[in-house]
């Protein structure tokens, strides 16, 4: 438990050991269930819960912040890692009523069967009293379920967005204290959670410039109390410029594709292109999608597997699809032994993504020289798109 303001609490849980969440997101990092206590000279309100598994851990820091009352429990986001706990302590203090939109008391309803009778909803831009502190609730769709809700505590200039500017990072401290460390785990969080809700998010970032903030905190991570920091970060990472980068996930079975994968990076190098190469049996998931977030083109190398790509690579092109990255171009390269549908398939994959393919490079065998000369003129063709289109360097 900890002050960000007099009278404005930490009094969530940190999770130093989690390393998976929702069963597809490494955590290397562990995360933190933000919630945060509020206490009016009139009411008191709690805002959001935490992960069931950590529930005793919040109750602990109520009672160790003495607060025999909670007149409003405010749920930002119907996902059980900030509302799962709701129930707990509706029963702690039956008197609270929990406070949201009607999307998201519809979502917890049916996630946590919480009688209709305990809510109250609230419009977008409506006030709430707790006598000399104030609650303006804010509809942020999209970031990243369509119910997402903040609030902005008036008197207190503070921001609390829910996943919106999120890091899944377990830190002792408070504050953000390691700008370095942070802006690495908030961008795997938004390249993992947020990336696919890009064009919402831009709509949300303009819609809190209006307000003066002077702290933001999210329901994972540390507190900023440099705002700026995370609010530029997510105006860069949601603008439609791009890097001169290829990212070049790839697999190789018996040698082929990697030959070719690694003759494609020593021409790009050459070239003045940055590439980052994922060798899928060894990436950490979360790297990759980091990776996405910047990077002009996607190159995708596989073995053929029984005519199609190879499963690991399958999995990446579904995962890049879903995240949908704001890469221009994209190609594949790969090799095969008797036959493949390897390209029509990858293709099929990647229908999100609004990016210029370039012709495949599907080898039969070893690559030969015909090949390398191909993979030449792939780079070729990358450096020439990339001049044509607003790189950022």
């Amino acid at each position: 438990m900890k002050q960000l303001k007099p009278d404005v609490l930490a009094v969530g849980a940190m999770d130093f050991d989690r390393r998976l969440f929702d069963e597809l997101i490494p955590l290397p990092d562990g995360t933190t269930y933000n919630a945060y206590l509020i206490k009016g000279s009139d009411k008191t309100a709690l805002l959001d819960t935490v992960d069931p598994a950590k529930v005793e851990v919040l109750i602990d820091n109520l009672v160790k912040a003495g607060v025999d009352k909670i007149d409003y429990i405010v749920a930002h986001h119907g996902e059980q890692d900030h509302s799962g706990s709701i129930a707990d302590i509706l029963v702690l203090y039956p008197g609270a009523m929990v406070v949201t939109n009607p999307k998201c008391k519809s979502t917890l309803m049916d996630l946590l069967c919480i009688p209709e009778d305990k809510f109250i909803t609230v419009d977008d831009g409506e006030t709430l009293s707790l006598g000399d502190k104030t609650l303006q609730f804010l509809y942020v769709p999209w970031v990243h379920w369509p119910e997402t809700l903040a609030t902005y505590l008036q008197e207190d200039k503070i921001l609390f967005p829910c996943d919106f500017f999120g890091s899944h990072l377990a830190a002792s401290n408070l504050f953000v204290d390691d700008e370095p460390k942070v802006y690495e785990a908030a961008k795997r969080y938004y390249a993992e959670i947020m990336m696919p809700f890009r064009n919402p998010i831009k709509n949300n970032l303009k819609k809190i410039d209006a307000l003066d903030i002077e702290m933001i905190a999210p329901s994972h991570g540390p507190v900023h109390n440099r705002p700026d920091f995370i609010i530029n970060a997510y105006k860069d990472w949601t603008s439609d410029n791009v890097k001169n980068e290829v990212v070049l996930p790839y697999v190789s079975m018996h040698g082929s594709t990697k030959k070719m994968v690694e003759y494609l990076i020593d021409a790009l190098i050459e070239r003045g292109i940055t590439v980052k190469p994922f060798n899928l049996i060894e990436t950490d998931i979360g790297q990759l999608a980091i990776s996405l977030v910047d990077a002009a083109t996607i190159i995708i190398g596989s073995p053929t597997v029984l005519t199609g790509p190879h499963p690991v690579v399958a999995y990446a092109a579904i995962l890049a699809n879903a995240l949908r990255p704001k890469a221009k171009f994209a190609g594949i390269i790969g090799s095969f032994g008797w036959a493949s549908k390897m390209v029509e398939q990858l293709a099929g994959m990647l229908g999100n993504l609004k990016v210029e393919l370039f012709d495949p490079i599907v080898v039969k065998g070893y690559p030969k020289n015909e090949d390398f000369l191909a993979l030449d003129k792939l780079a070729d063709d990358i450096l020439a798109k990339h001049k044509s289109i607003n790189i950022v360097d």
